[in-house]
This record gives structure tokens, C-alpha cells and sequence, in this order.
């Protein structure tokens, strides 16, 4: 897809709001965050220390909702249809 002159990583989601990857790049950030998040939960031990890795956790979330917002379709409540 392609939003003006931009390519679109991530397209809106047919019903409600947010983000689904629709080319290789767009799966790629998925494939790294979720990659990142098991890493996180090996190295941070979640039992061990919860508060650390619920910080990491919100860090990988922002930061994937931040390439999402600049690389995907403008975001807002959908109900279906285009």
C-alpha cells in the first residue's frame, strides 16, 4: 500500500484500532519485537524481578507503536467496510 508517496508498513485494522504488518518490513518489526520480548523475559527472569520487566515490556511496547504510528495508515476506530 502506499499512502501518498510513503509506503505503508502496517495497515488499519478493519475493525477497531490499530495496526496489521502487510509487507516484509512490517512483519519484520513484529517478528523483532516479539524476538525482543522473549530475550527480555530469559535475561530479565519476570519471576525474579517483575518490575523490570514490565518496565522492558512498556519500552518494547512504545517503541512499536511508534513505527507503527510513523510507517502505518493514519489510526482511528474502524467498523468495518474500506
Amino acid at each position: 500500500m502506499d499512502d501518498g508517496h510513503r509506503k505503508i508498513w502496517f495497515s488499519a485494522k478493519r475493525y477497531g484500532w490499530g495496526w496489521t504488518p502487510n509487507c516484509w518490513q512490517g512483519w519484520l518489526v513484529l517478528a523483532a519485537f516479539v524476538a525482543l520480548l522473549a530475550a527480555g523475559a530469559r535475561w530479565l527472569r519476570p519471576h525474579a524481578h517483575p518490575a523490570g520487566f514490565i518496565a522492558y515490556a512498556v519500552a518494547l511496547s512504545i517503541l512499536l507503536t511508534l513505527v507503527c504510528w510513523l510507517k502505518g495508515e493514519k489510526p482511528r476506530w474502524r467498523w468495518g467496510g474500506h
